[in-house]
C-alpha cells in the first residue's frame, strides 16, 4: 500500500504546512505549475516525487519534468498531465489516448478547482487537487491525499488551507 499526496499549482510556493503532509506520505505527485525548483527540491529531500511541468513553468523546470507522466503505482495505471480537462471534456492533447488507452487514474491541475469524478464511460477516475500555491483566484488552497493498495484507490481526503494574503503577515 502507498500513501500518496497529490498537489498542483504551487506557483513557487512551499511552506512548513505543506511539508508536514509531505512527510506523512510515501510518495508525492505534482500536477504542474511548479514555478520554482525550490518547491520540488524541498519535497524531494523528504519523499520520492513524480511530477509534470505546467504552462507557467520555464525551461529549467521543463528539463527536469515531462509534460506527461504515465506510470504504474501498485496495480493502478496513472497518467499525470497539467492541462488535461475532465470527463467527458478532455483536452485535445490527451483525448485520443484517453479513448484508445485510458489509464485507471487520470490526474491534472491547471484549473485551480479541486475535482474528483469518475468517467464511467472509460472507467477512469479523474482527480484535480486544486491549487496549493498562493497565486490565482482560488479562495482555499487544497491538496489531496489517498492510498493505492493493489488495484484499489481508497481513503481519499481533501486537505485545505486558507489563502493568506501579504497584509495578514508572514506565512
Amino acid at each position: 500500500m502507498k500513501k500518496i499526496l497529490l498537489l498542483s499549482d504551487t506557483h513557487s510556493y512551499i511552506d512548513n504546512d505543506i511539508l508536514k503532509y509531505v512527510k506523512q506520505a510515501d510518495e508525492v505527485w505534482h500536477a504542474g505549475d511548479i514555478g520554482d525548483l525550490k518547491v520540488t527540491d524541498a519535497i524531494k529531500k523528504l519523499k520520492p516525487l513524480r511530477g509534470v511541468y505546467g504552462n507557467i513553468d520555464d525551461a529549467t523546470v521543463r528539463l527536469e519534468f515531462p509534460e506527461h507522466n504515465r506510470f504504474m503505482c501498485e496495480d493502478v495505471d496513472v497518467w499525470i498531465t497539467h492541462i488535461g480537462g475532465y470527463p467527458p471534456k478532455y483536452n485535445g492533447r490527451v483525448y485520443e489516448t484517453m479513448k484508445q488507452n485510458p489509464p485507471r487514474l487520470f490526474i491534472c491541475g491547471h484549473s485551480h478547482i479541486l475535482k474528483v469524478m469518475p468517467d464511467k464511460r472509460l472507467h477512469v477516475l479523474h482527480m484535480n487537487p486544486g491549487a496549493v500555491g498562493k497565486h490565482g483566484f482560488h479562495k482555499t488552497r487544497t491538496m489531496l491525499r489517498f492510498t493505492i493498495d493493489g488495484k484499489k484507490i481508497d481513503n481519499l481526503e481533501v486537505i485545505e488551507f486558507p489563502v493568506r494574503h501579504p497584509q495578514n503577515g508572514p506565512s
